[in-house]
């Protein structure tokens, strides 16, 4: 009997008061049409209701591939869980997603939990495990003393404890049933056999999948195609089919945000170094190539969303690269791919001309393993313990992505980030940066709005080195504090440096060594 179903009739099982499971990244191996089904479902009948959400990354980019707004609607959404969240301002209407909406007015119970223990909470459902025990995490927000993850006051339910074990504190995330999975493949036979040939990314969908069939729970696939059985080899099917209970197809999903399908992103087809986008002149740019100098060969260098993402790009620019293999530069990102460039913007998160693609699960277990040695990352705010947030401030509720996965366990951190935001008004010429209007809003505050990871700890009591580079000044974080090390050209100390701080750094380098002229050309 083929699994092959329409899209309403796949979602029309769900019931009322049921945890749904889903996984894409931004835009990547989202299952945006069922997502979509399952959201248009509940407009038109009010049903199902009050469903849990079980997100462990971002999915979607709220625009045009919606995702997880598309589920975004009181009565429909009870609960959501998710490890990062969706934040850009639409700029058609200048509006930030509805799910931000329904976390910012306390409408639903939201959850943010870091992206390595929502990958790994799955393994504990599939196993039928009690929890997930890791010390990752602790003293930041998702620890039960800083708000346990909670993102808003309807979210009274611990789902976090603090829990000792063998005589150290440990974060325990108690598992539960997964009752629907909803996962997105690149081909399916009749029977529902799974493969992944198409997509740039795998992310957590096998763990969806066989934490939902513990559970006793149903799974609902999207792909590209469909095969016959048989047709292909059994190496490339990836889930099988006995897991799957209904497959929808739509040969039209976009590979991702502004790609409809582009194989140089999972393929032995190569693109040309030559043809990557050219990052603007920018703070941003002037940021990504400062920072770049601290890329070193042959050690596994991780890059976040930001001005971080941009690192790989500027060098690729600079002619670091041969065209072609990049032998000895081994880059990747928190989702997997592996060699090749890291892109930046809507595209983050996979890698063009990459080497392989490594399932989301066992991306954390390297991660968490400290195979990642250096990490670029971005800074929403640096306060004056030393603590650095990127997880919650001002209007916009990310979460941590993986963060604090990469930040705790990596060796070497570059912490990227403009100094000031709001109006941020900069030129940049002839080897100089010219402030025309500085932002607002300062990132150097006296107390972070969120702890996301405790960069002071790291640097004391783990041996971590760290660095925060900005497009005016760089600070070295020493066992004491934040030490000025670099001050762009054309930059004053005091007036855009340290009158734009909440605290001071404990030391100014005298004489204070001036950034390369060369970055602001």
């Amino acid at each position: 009997m083929s699994k092959i179903v329409d899209v309403a009739e796949a979602v029309g099982g769900i019931a009322d008061g049921a945890t749904v499971a889903s996984v894409g990244v931004i835009g990547w191996v989202t299952p945006d049409k069922v997502l979509k089904a399952l959201g248009d479902r509940f407009r038109a009948t009010g049903y199902p209701r009050n469903l849990t959400f079980y997100f462990p990354v971002g999915t979607g980019d709220a625009q045009g591939i919606r995702g997880m707004d598309h589920v975004a609607q009181e009565g429909l959404m009870k609960r959501i869980i998710a490890g990062s969240y969706i934040n850009p301002l639409d700029p058609r209407t200048n509006r930030r997603p509805e799910l931000m909406r329904l976390i910012r007015e306390n409408r639903i119970e939201a959850y943010s939990w870091p992206i390595g223990a929502s990958m790994h909470w799955l393994r504990e459902v599939a196993r039928k495990g009690p929890g997930y025990l890791t010390q990752v995490g602790l003293g930041t927000y998702v620890d039960p003393a800083h708000g346990g993850g909670r993102f808003t006051a309807r979210a009274t339910e611990e789902l976090v404890r603090k829990v000792e074990f063998d005589g150290k504190p440990y974060l325990y995330y108690p598992s539960w049933p997964i009752d629907v999975a909803i996962v997105r493949a690149s081909t399916a036979d009749e029977h529902g056999n799974l493969s992944f040939e198409d997509e740039a990314l795998v992310s957590s969908n096998t763990g969806l999948v066989l934490a939902a069939k513990a559970s006793g729970g149903r799974v609902i696939a999207q792909v590209r195609r469909v095969t016959g059985a048989g047709e292909r080899p059994a190496s490339m099917v990836m889930i099988p089919g006995m897991f799957v209970d209904a497959v929808v197809v739509d040969p039209d999903m976009m590979m991702s945000t502004g790609i409809p399908f582009d194989s140089a992103y999972f393929s032995g087809q190569r693109s040309p170094l030559s043809a990557l986008p050219k990052p603007a002149q920018s703070p941003d740019k002037v940021i990504a190539a400062r920072a770049a100098r601290e890329v070193a060969k042959r050690q596994l260098s991780i890059f976040g969303f930001g001005a971080a993402a941009d690192i790989p790009l500027v060098m690729a620019e600079q002619g670091l690269f041969d065209d072609g293999a990049l032998d000895d530069y081994w880059f990747t990102t928190e989702h997997g791919s592996y060699g090749g460039v890291v892109m930046s913007g809507w595209q983050f998160s996979a890698n063009i001309n990459p080497d392989a693609i490594l399932d989301g699960l066992y991306q954390f277990d390297a991660i968490d393993g400290g195979l990642c040695e250096f990490a670029a990352l971005a800074f929403a705010q640096f306060d004056s313990h030393g603590s650095v947030n990127v997880s919650r401030f001002g209007a916009a509720n990310p979460g941590a992505g993986g963060f604090i996965d990469i930040a705790q366990n990596a060796k070497r951190l570059v912490f990227t980030g403009t100094f000031t935001t709001g109006g941020l008004d900069i030129a940049i010429a002839d080897g100089r940066l010219d402030i025309r209007q500085d932002g607002k809003i300062s990132k150097f505050v006296r107390d972070a709005e969120s702890v996301t990871y405790r960069v002071l700890d790291g640097v004391r009591y783990r041996d971590q080195s760290a660095l925060l580079v900005t497009e005016r000044a760089v600070f070295q974080v020493t066992s004491d504090g934040l030490v000025l090390s670099e001050i762009a050209p054309g930059v004053d100390v005091r007036r855009h440096v340290l009158e734009r701080m909440e605290y001071q750094p404990i030391q100014i380098l005298d004489p204070l060594p001036v950034m390369d002229a060369a970055l602001f050309r």
